[in-house]
C-alpha cells in the first residue's frame, strides 16, 4: 500500500495543549508506563510506519462502537493502554471520546442504572480523554444511538490544528466527514474490528488497522493497578 504524507502550516495561535506530552502526564498520575514500541525488536500492525511523520495527532474514539468491538474479541480495554499505543509517541493535541449514557429511570432490578458508567467516565476525564456523552433510554429503541454527527463536526473542525487523525470507530456514515478532512490535508487512520467495519470508511482512510491485530497491547492485564470505580457517595 502507497502511503503518502502531507505537512501541513502549524498555526501559530495554538500551542498550549497542543504542545503538551500527555504520555508524560499519564505516567506521573497513574505509574504506568508507556510501551516504546520503537524500542521493541518487532511491531505488528504499529500506527508508526517506518517513523512516519504523523505530526500533531487527535484521536476521535467512538465508545459504544468500541464496546461492542471488544465484546466481539473477549477483552475488556485497557484505555491507558489504548491511548498509549494510539499515540506511540507522536504529539497528542486531543484524545476524545464519545459515548452514551442510558438515562433510563430506576426500578426494583436496577436501583442504580448508570452510576458505574458515570465513575468510569470520571476516571476517562481524569486519564487523558475529553468525554463527550449522549443522554438515550435504554427502552426506546426506535433508532439507533451514536455520537456520529459530533464526531464528524469535531473532526472537521479541528481539522486546521492536527496533521494526523486517528478514528476509532467502523460506521461507515463517517466515511463523508473522513473525506472532508483528507481534503484539508490531513492523514486519517482508521482503527476497528474489521468484521464490524465498513468498505466504504475503510476505503476513504490512509492507513486501517485491525482491533484484533493488536489486541494484545490494549486490553487489561489480569491483575489490573487500577479499576475505574464509582463515584464516591456510590457504594459500587
Amino acid at each position: 500500500m502507497t502511503i503518502t504524507t502531507f505537512t501541513k502550516t502549524k498555526n501559530a495561535y495554538k500551542r498550549l495543549e497542543e504542545e503538551t506530552n500527555l504520555q508524560g502526564k499519564i505516567l506521573v498520575k497513574n505509574g504506568i508506563k508507556c510501551e516504546d514500541t520503537k524500542k521493541k525488536g518487532t511491531q505488528t500492525d504499529s500506527l508508526i510506519i517506518n517513523d512516519l511523520n504523523r505530526g500533531r495527532v487527535a484521536i476521535f474514539i467512538d465508545g459504544v462502537n468500541l464496546f461492542h468491538a471488544a465484546l466481539q474479541l473477549g477483552i475488556e480495554i485497557d484505555y491507558l493502554k489504548l491511548l498509549c499505543h494510539l499515540t506511540a509517541g507522536s504529539r497528542l493535541l486531543r484524545a476524545f471520546f464519545y459515548t452514551t449514557i442510558d438515562v433510563s429511570r430506576q426500578t426494583a432490578t436496577r436501583p442504580r442504572s448508570n452510576e458505574k458508567q458515570q465513575g468510569f467516565l470520571f476516571w476517562m476525564r481524569r486519564n487523558g480523554y475529553r468525554v463527550f456523552t449522549k443522554e438515550v433510554q435504554s427502552a426506546d429503541n426506535s433508532k439507533k444511538p451514536n455520537l456520529n454527527v459530533e464526531i464528524a463536526v469535531d473532526m472537521i473542525t479541528l481539522a486546521p490544528y492536527y496533521d494526523t487523525a486517528i478514528l476509532v470507530s467502523g460506521d461507515g456514515d463517517l466515511a463523508y466527514a473522513v473525506n472532508a478532512v483528507s481534503s484539508t490535508g490531513s492523514r486519517v487512520e482508521l482503527v476497528s474490528l474489521r468484521t464490524m467495519t465498513s468498505d466504504n470508511l475503510i476505503d476513504v482512510t490512509d492507513c486501517f488497522i485491525d482491533l484484533d491485530s493488536i489486541k494484545q497491547h490494549i486490553q487489561k492485564d489480569s491483575h489490573p493497578g487500577y479499576n475505574y470505580r464509582a463515584m464516591s457517595n456510590s457504594k459500587l
